[in-house]
């Protein structure tokens, strides 16, 4: 685990799935209670602490003067009065796609074709940069607080 062990207990996964759904909800043309539910079981097993990781290489590289400990004071300022507050919709492009599929092969809701292409290796490397994406929109939301 390369993030700090407060991270996770700041961002748990309802406050991951809360600033998550509007986006998820809106790309997939679902209802929000649909899209927490889906979101909410694909993050219950390995992919929580994947993202947790690339958020906080995002939230490192965007915030160069922060210390550790400064940076993860700030994450817990910004959830402090309202941690479950829905995030803001991100514009859904080609890398962001590619983590909502990632998401949905995790709950059972993608066809076998989306399985083969994300097995690839072309899959495989939109799949990093789908997180990599999720992870940055995830260390804005963190972080854009107090």
């Amino acid at each position: 685990m390369s993030y700090p062990p407060r991270l996770a207990h700041l961002a748990t996964r309802a406050v991951v799935v809360a600033k998550l759904v509007p986006t998820y909800a809106q790309a997939h043309h679902i209802d929000e209670e649909e899209a927490a539910q889906r979101l909410s079981s694909a993050l219950s097993g390995r992919m929580l602490p994947t993202l947790l990781e690339v958020t906080w290489t995002a939230m490192r590289g965007k915030a160069k003067r922060l210390t550790d400990d400064g940076l993860v004071e700030k994450v817990a300022a910004t959830l402090s009065e309202r941690p479950l507050r829905p995030g803001r919709i991100a514009p859904v492009g080609p890398a962001l796609s590619a983590f909502f599929i990632l998401v949905d092969l995790e709950v059972g809701t993608a066809g076998d074709a989306a399985r083969r292409v994300m097995e690839s290796d072309e899959g495989r490397r939109r799949g990093e940069e789908g997180l990599a994406e999720a992870g940055r929109f995830l260390a804005a939301e963190l972080t854009r607080g107090k």
